[in-house]
């Protein structure tokens, strides 16, 4: 589809694709987060998670901000989840727009 659409469109295209390849996949998964037992309702979302192990974040921004990278490893935390692919769409190559993270051990 190339660059310039929104990470919703992205999303759904991307969904598409794993429904076709027969891949199991959950959209916007809410992600739990428990302080001191109780549970916080923070609106954290995973935008898909594909066979219950991996996390697929997608960006369509200029640069990354470090932000985003503490996101993700707070996903992998709370998820358990032991990887996260970061694709960000709007780069020339799509190549250049993938980051592959692991879980960090506790």
């Amino acid at each position: 589809m190339g660059p310039g659409l929104l990470e919703a469109a992205y999303e759904s295209c991307l969904a598409h694709e794993l429904a076709v390849a027969g891949l199991e996949f959950r959209r916007q998964v809410p992600v739990p987060l428990v302080y001191k037992g109780t549970p916080i309702d923070c609106g954290f979302r995973l935008d898909l998670l594909v066979e219950r192990d991996l996390i697929v974040e997608i960006k369509c921004v200029d640069a990354i901000n470090p932000v985003f990278v503490a996101q993700i490893i707070t996903y992998l935390r709370l998820t358990g989840a032991p990887q996260c692919l970061r694709l960000n769409f709007k780069v020339k190559r799509m190549t250049d727009g993938i980051k592959s993270f692991l879980r960090p051990r506790e």
